[in-house]
């Protein structure tokens, strides 16, 4: 399969891009400017000179005329910049990973938002497209690291049944990913508030903790 991430310089994209490349994936590491998006999918391939990363850079409308498309903006410009893609990202499926968070003292805290979740913010920006919501609780730097066993339930919400097995399949391909079908978009908001708590569980104890649902079989 052919990924692009829209935004994918960031920590979130580069975890994410690094390991859906070790799990056989093209992906397409998109950015404003290409250069930005070329220069990180060489420096990430660069890390891992032993393995075969089949990862490129460009701008986000070359990430956008990806198969699939991750959205891995930072959560206050994920719809702009998904917006500005509408007709590429017509008819495709659109993961979203943003979560609306501020930092209040030490805590981060998730943020209401008026489509009652990010992906739900980018479903009304794409109604062409099939938004699913996965991938927010994943540390940013255990992904980078491929040296690192994941071990973590991914839930997955949308819309579209669509996009739900083909969101599903991405995550399952991931070694150590266990993918969670979690209903609809009107469980994303929960989903993604729920980032917080992994945040400043990690925070408080110094760890990189992740989410894994007991009584679930792989």
């Amino acid at each position: 399969m052919h990924v692009g991430i829209l935004g994918g310089t960031g920590p979130a994209g580069r975890g994410l891009a690094v390991r859906l490349a070790a799990a056989g994936a093209a992906v397409t590491i998109g950015s404003r400017e290409a250069a930005r998006g070329e220069s990180i999918a060489a420096e990430l391939a660069d890390a891992w000179p032993e393995r075969p990363l089949a990862l490129r850079g460009t701008d986000n409308e070359g990430a956008a005329a990806a198969e699939l498309v991750v959205v891995g903006t930072p959560w206050d410009g994920a719809v702009a910049t998904a917006r500005a893609l509408r007709g590429p990202l017509e008819g495709k499926v659109v993961v979203s990973m943003a979560v609306a968070l501020l930092k209040e003292g030490r805590e981060m805290v998730a943020l209401a938002h008026a489509r009652g979740s990010m992906a739900g913010a980018l479903q009304a920006a794409l109604p062409g497209s099939l938004v699913a919501g996965a991938f927010h609780h994943l540390p940013a730097s255990t992904m980078e690291a491929l040296d690192t066993p994941l071990a973590a339930h991914v839930l997955v919400c949308s819309d579209h049944k669509e996009a739900t097995a083909a969101t599903l399949a991405l995550v399952e391909s991931i070694d150590g990913l266990v993918a969670v079908d979690a209903g609809s978009l009107a469980q994303a908001g929960a989903v993604e508030a729920f980032t917080a708590v992994l945040i400043n569980v990690n925070i408080l104890h110094k760890v990189h903790s992740t989410l894994v649902l007991g009584g679930l079989d792989r």
